[in-house]
């Protein structure tokens, strides 16, 4: 394989990690930890790096922890 065709294969990703409550939190706030499929505080969830889910998270970056994923 071609050096770009194993870039292309080594998608890299988010892990997004509730670790704030949602209660008080704005309807879109909570609706956007569903969408994350953000349930439980510390669950965690592995999405892909594509720029919608960083506008995701940085609509809710004070109730998320977030670490790059090869």
């Amino acid at each position: 394989m071609s050096a770009a065709k194993k870039a292309a294969k080594q998608e890299k990703s988010l892990r997004v990690t509730l670790i704030k409550s949602p209660i008080g939190q704005s309807y879109k706030q909570k609706q956007t930890l569903q969408a994350l499929g953000l349930r439980r505080i510390n669950q965690s969830v592995e999405q892909k790096d594509a720029p919608a889910i960083r506008g995701m998270v940085a609509k809710v970056s004070h109730l998320v922890t977030i670490e790059e994923v090869g």
